[in-house]
This record gives structure tokens, sequence and C-alpha cells, in this order.
């Protein structure tokens, strides 16, 4: 939860926003980074993604963390889901989280110190659910249906 003080001095805890990138290779891989020691959901895998600065929109910030978790640049195609369940497993804090469906562009930088490791893994050789932070592992089992046989977009609310 975000602390806020407003201008007529009421206070309030605020959901952080967040956003993720679901990219796919034309080998059907989805990339996965492996979370740096010390943050959190750290040693686990996730999607690319994180917290949206102030000054993006949720396209910009998940395209922007990519690029710094990955080294990959991107192009968003569609956002793919808005979860705002409150009671996201594995979370320390209430996000509202904004998935798009980013075309890969190229690697342009190396990946930051918030990542340990990146790695591209088809629906077979996922890491189990103990190995993934948050409930991402959930997301992509379901990007995985969807490429298998497509439906409406953007999902709205928990997978």
């Amino acid at each position: 939860m975000i602390n806020c003080t407003f201008e007529n001095g009421n206070k309030a805890n605020l959901r952080h926003v967040t956003v993720g990138a679901l990219v796919l290779n034309s080998n059907n891989e989805i990339l996965l980074v492996k979370r740096a020691a010390g943050i959190v959901g750290a040693n686990k895998f996730t999607i690319p993604g994180g917290f949206l600065d102030r000054k993006e929109n949720t396209a910009e910030g998940a395209l922007r963390e990519l690029k710094e978790e990955t080294g990959y640049s991107g192009k968003a195609e569609a956002l793919f889901q808005v979860n705002d369940n409150p009671h996201r497993p594995k979370e320390d804090r209430q996000n509202v989280d904004f998935i798009y469906l980013i075309r890969l562009g190229s690697k342009e930088a190396n990946e930051t110190p918030e990542t340990q490791s990146i790695g591209w893994f088809s629906k077979d050789n996922l890491p189990i659910e103990d190995e993934f932070a948050f409930d991402h592992r959930n997301i992509v089992l379901r990007y995985f249906e969807y490429l298998k046989k497509p439906f409406q977009l953007p999902i709205i609310g928990p997978v």
C-alpha cells in the first residue's frame, strides 16, 4: 500500500499500479526473469514487470520494465489482463496489475541488478509453481491457453 497525504490533510492507503510484459519468441517460448536477491520475490521467476512510474502510461511502463530487466525493446500490441484482485497470492502489497502482450524487439542492453537471469521457456518446460513469484505462473499458463485458442481480451480480474 502507498501512504498518501492529500492537499486537505486527509491520509489514505492506496493500491500500487504494476505492469508486466508477456513476450513470446518465434519458437513460442515465453520470456521470464529470475529476480535478484534482496527484492520482493527474490530468486523466483516472473514475467518482466514492476511499478508504474508517475510520468508514464501503463504500456510505456511495461516496455520500460522489459528493457530494464532484460535489455530487450518491444512494442505493446494489446492489453492482455487487468488484475485488480486485492488478495493476489504471494504478494506483500495490494496491486492493480496491467499485463501487455509485447512484440519482441532487439536486445539493446544488459539486464539490471534487479534480475538474476533471464530465459525463454516453452509451456512444457515452465518452472514449477513454487519457483514463481506472485501469480505469474497462472498468467503465463493463461497466455498459452490464449495462443492455442484465442479469447476476448483484455481479461478483467484474476486468472
